[in-house]
């Protein structure tokens, strides 16, 4: 086959375009409705269960380190198999089938934890796993022309994808609290999660693979990313994001078994307020894309990092359902700020071919910020008891941390940064207080230019 970007190339990329978008927006839909029906609803499920609440927050952020891991083994595993493409279908199939011991066993009422963390770490193992390969693989499938507006365009399809399955999610649940056995309607759930995702599997099994994989890619090591020669903006950047997350993730897990045991809000209540912040960070990413052109995506850090310092310790002012649906709103606006100027910074300050290297170490580092952090808060709930005014003190540290973590923010070089792109997004889940957790689609921007 010759090189995609030769004039023999063109017309056989052109006419498998057609057919590979529509598969794409197919993907990108249903895998989003298995994100807001499924993976969303297992710290209520761990709830339900009868598992505790430190054990509901936990299984929204212990399994993630999983996923790290093996995402370390995926370059080899693509090697192996010597396609992007079926390294990405197996995994997003391994993903479906890790809801159906869950659909069972709330089935039966036979839930252990056990179950419920082995089948999240199998979910979110192969879910990272296909991030690599799969924006590397959509790279080659979409045209230089189009990136942008399709990639905006599958977002939009993802971002609809997600809160439809999250709304039908709480609905069902709603509706169903009548019922004598409190774990069945979870089982609803979980297997429209697992259909919808073999669906999203046949989608991107249909789709073409033009470029085999190759190693063009270079690799950085922590050496010289934390250690090196001073000039490099990448890694102040990333100890300063990693610091966010830890200090996040100490309160951030324990929100779910907040409202729903604590307070007692209804799931009615609880799709409301984690849809609200989900809805201002969507609405909200446009004026910001234009924001930062103007001002640059280090200050837009800057006005994210400190924007999502108090929202945290909001939550201690009142605990009536509309006070924190305005402080759901503030969050969204504030993370979106905050995850927006990240994706631009990395775009700007990682060269090209060193940002699946960088990438990768930021996610496993990610992973395992978000597993101390969350690790650390639930041995304060665990040791003082499951208290609200433990919940509250919680939430005042991770603000308090927050803050601290500023210092990081100003070691972090200037850059130039006004980017005339804005980086689609993968959603990955829905958290409270955070809206959504996402992954920048590399693919999505204008190919670099190749003359020299």
């Amino acid at each position: 086959m010759p090189p995609l970007d030769s004039p023999a190339a063109a017309p056989v990329r052109a006419s498998a375009s057609r057919h590979d978008l529509r598969a794409m927006l197919g993907d990108g839909a249903a895998f989003s409705v298995m994100v807001g029906i499924g993976e969303t609803y297992l710290p209520a499920f761990a709830l339900a269960a009868g598992l505790g609440e430190v054990a509901a927050g936990l299984v929204a952020t212990l399994p993630l380190v999983a996923g790290a891991v093996l995402q370390l083994v995926s370059p080899a595993a693509v090697r192996w198999l010597k396609s992007h493409k079926w390294w990405v279908v197996l995994c997003a199939s391994c993903q479906a089938v890790a809801f159906l011991p869950l659909a069972l066993g709330a089935y039966t009422d036979q839930v252990g934890c056990w179950l419920v963390f082995g089948m999240a770490a199998i979910y979110w193992g192969a879910g990272l796993a296909t991030g690599p390969a799969w924006n590397t693989w959509a790279g080659t499938l979409v045209p230089d022309n189009l990136r942008t507006c399709f990639f905006a365009r599958r977002t939009r399809f993802s971002q609809f994808g997600t809160l439809a399955g999250f709304a039908a999610g709480g609905l069902t649940l709603q509706f169903s609290k009548g019922w004598t056995a409190p774990c069945a309607p979870f089982a609803l759930l979980f297997m429209t999660a697992a259909v919808a995702r073999f669906v999203s599997a046949s989608f991107l099994a249909r789709q073409s693979e033009p470029c085999p994989p190759n190693d063009e890619h270079r690799r950085v090591g922590l050496r010289e990313l934390f250690g090196g020669p001073g000039g490099r903006v990448d890694g102040p950047l990333l100890i300063y994001l990693l610091a966010v997350q830890a200090a996040a993730q100490f309160a951030g897990p324990y929100f779910t078994p907040f409202m729903l045991k604590q307070v007692r809000f209804s799931y009615l209540e609880y799709v409301l307020l984690i849809a609200a912040s989900f809805a201002a960070k969507a609405v909200a990413l446009p004026a910001l894309g234009r924001l930062a052109r103007r001002i640059g995506a280090r200050q837009l850090l800057w006005i994210g990092g400190v924007g999502i310092v108090p929202v945290s310790a909001m939550w201690l002012v009142s605990n009536t359902f509309g006070y924190l649906l305005f402080v759901q709103v503030v969050a969204g606006l504030a993370w979106a700020a905050y995850e927006l100027a990240m994706f631009l910074l990395f775009f700007e300050a990682i060269p090209d071919k060193e940002r699946t290297s960088v990438l990768t170490i930021y996610n496993v580092g990610n992973a395992l910020a978000t597993a101390c952090g969350a690790l650390l808060g639930g041995s304060v709930l665990w040791l003082a008891g499951e208290r609200p005014e433990i919940y509250l003190t919680l939430f005042g540290v991770s603000s308090l941390a927050r803050l601290a973590a500023l210092v990081f923010l100003t070691r972090v070089p200037a850059i130039d940064s006004r980017p005339k792109e804005m980086p689609a997004r993968r959603i990955l889940s829905l958290r409270p207080a955070v809206g959504s957790v996402d992954r920048p689609i590399l693919a999505s921007l204008p190919a670099p230019d190749q003359t020299t």
